[in-house]
């Protein structure tokens, strides 16, 4: 599915939240969070999305702390962009190097992808078990780590039951859970395209 049938529906959170909702309610999920985008160039389209009024996207590249996939080890690079529209925060993703875990999910027409649903909890593998317990299988286990912000995810294979990756995500902060806020993100985006320099190294 591509971002733009639901950037042109008439309410976006409710289309945002329509989501693989039968899905979602059966296995009682927590709100919609956050849509993993999947694009060729972040700041491309973060650009783009700027000129329509989102963001501005904070812009973060580097290696992931962790990437097991298929509980297999890898050494994953990528870049993401974080910004919050009508409160749901957008993950734009690029392919990366180390895994085919995005570039599979690439539009050949240069569209941006809804690839993944993601939900903040704190407990993602309290979360992914409930789902592991109805046969689904996790895809992919990381952590993102810059100075003392860490952010651990799991990714699960739902796309056969939803058409959607499900991922649960847990920031924290010196160990202790918390959001990031959307003005924190929209700021560090704006102080980024203030000093001409889009991305922050990880």
């Amino acid at each position: 599915m591509l971002f733009d049938d639901l950037l042109n529906a008439q309410d976006f959170v409710q289309a945002a939240d329509n989501l693989a909702r039968e899905y979602r309610s059966k296995h009682k999920l927590p709100s919609l969070d956050q849509l993993g985008l999947v694009v060729e160039s972040v700041e491309d389209t973060a650009s783009k999305l700027e000129a329509l009024g989102i963001g501005p996207f904070l812009i973060l590249e580097g290696p992931a702390k962790l990437w097991s996939e298929r509980g297999q080890k890898r050494n994953f690079r990528g870049k993401m962009g974080l910004a919050y529209h009508r409160s749901v925060e957008l993950e734009l993703l690029e392919p990366g190097e180390g895994s085919d875990f995005y570039r599979q999910s690439l539009d050949p027409g240069g569209g941006i992808t809804i690839q993944h649903l993601g939900f903040a909890v704190k407990d993602i593998e309290a979360w992914a078990n409930r789902l592991v317990a109805s046969d689904v299988s996790v895809w992919i286990r990381g952590k993102l780590k810059t100075g003392p912000l860490t952010v651990d995810f799991l990714y699960l294979d739902t796309i056969p039951e939803t058409g959607f990756v499900i991922e649960f995500l847990c920031w924290r902060l010196l160990g202790i859970p918390f959001r990031l806020p959307a003005v924190v993100e929209h700021g560090i985006g704006r102080l980024e395209k203030w000093t001409g320099k889009r991305s922050i190294a990880a």
